[in-house]
């Protein structure tokens, strides 16, 4: 097979895991579909806010005559619900990208204030709906829940981003070279691990000290998934560049590539750092699901 269709491979299996992560995470706008005065409407429902940014949920809703009331209250505590009325407003949009390209200046609908949580808290919410046909309610059986988190510099956000995608795009191409019996697998084979490195376990916990007030919380020290994924590849690319380093051992090469695509298929931020309401400690998705049930 010729090398521009190793690449080519490369990038269409990386941008649809990159895309089914997206798509698919706890934080991505929650996406529901109903009927507002006859007519279908789709919403994008917030489900993660940064200290730095409004806190606020938003209908894209821009019929006037509905009215909407949001009720929120702490993720899983005792507390009742708190009401929060839906009011259409006007903002503008401050952004060369929206303004110049996308010739958006401005949005509008129903929006509600929330109270703002530190970092890693955690707000559950659902929605009344009134229009011509009556009121309706919205997810009350089954919350959206928003995970509150710092503000990460560009600085920080973008190069570990950016390293990531790259790592991922050439632990695909070395898996895909060592299949084809193609040497070369062990150059992209240590580029990948050199960008994890850099990207996952350098860039990484500082993006977590940003967001959520901690280093790192994975193994040794919690079970925060995204840590820990990263950890998983980190160590079976470490496996597949020693094995590699004096002999052509594609295998390795082939698993390591594998890890990789699997583990970072995983939703992003599933089971991640989560204030406890009680405590004020921060804690884990994961160790709560493990713990479930157990006396306390």
């Amino acid at each position: 097979m010729r090398s521009f269709l190793y690449w080519f491979f490369a990038v269409v299996i990386t941008l649809t895991a990159a895309f089914y992560q997206r798509l698919t995470g706890p934080t991505h706008p929650k996406r529901v579909e109903i009927s507002i005065n006859g007519e279908k409407t789709k919403l994008r429902l917030v489900r993660s806010l940064g200290l730095d940014e409004p806190s606020r949920v938003k209908l894209h809703i821009k019929d006037e005559s509905v009215k909407a009331t949001l009720y929120y209250k702490r993720y899983k505590s005792g507390d009742p619900y708190s009401a929060s009325e839906f009011q259409y407003k006007v903002f503008p949009v401050n952004s060369f990208l929206m303004n110049k390209v996308f010739k958006i200046t401005e949005e509008r609908g129903l929006f509600a204030d929330v109270p703002q949580q530190p970092a890693a808290g955690k707000l559950q919410y659902y929605i009344e709906i009134t229009d011509r046909n009556g009121k309706a309610l919205l997810l009350k059986e089954e919350p959206v829940v928003i995970r509150f988190k710092g503000g990460v510099p560009n600085f920080v956000l973008v190069p570990h981003i950016f390293i990531m995608f790259f790592a991922m795009l050439l632990s695909t191409l070395a898996g895909l070279l060592a299949i084809g019996g193609r040497p070369s697998h062990k150059k992209y084979g240590l580029w990948t691990f050199i960008l994890l490195l850099l990207g996952g376990m350098i860039l990484g916990p500082v993006v977590q000290k940003f967001a959520f007030g901690e280093f790192w919380t994975g193994i040794p020290f919690a079970w925060d998934l995204t840590d820990n994924k990263t950890l998983f590849a980190f160590l079976f690319w470490i496996l597949a560049v020693v094995m590699n380093r004096k002999r052509n051992r594609p295998v390795y090469t082939i698993i390591a590539s594998i890890v990789m695509l699997m583990v970072y298929s995983i939703p992003h931020s599933m089971y991640g750092s989560e204030l406890n309401p009680e405590t004020g400690k921060v804690i884990q998705g994961m160790i709560q699901l493990l713990t479930a049930g157990l006396p306390g």
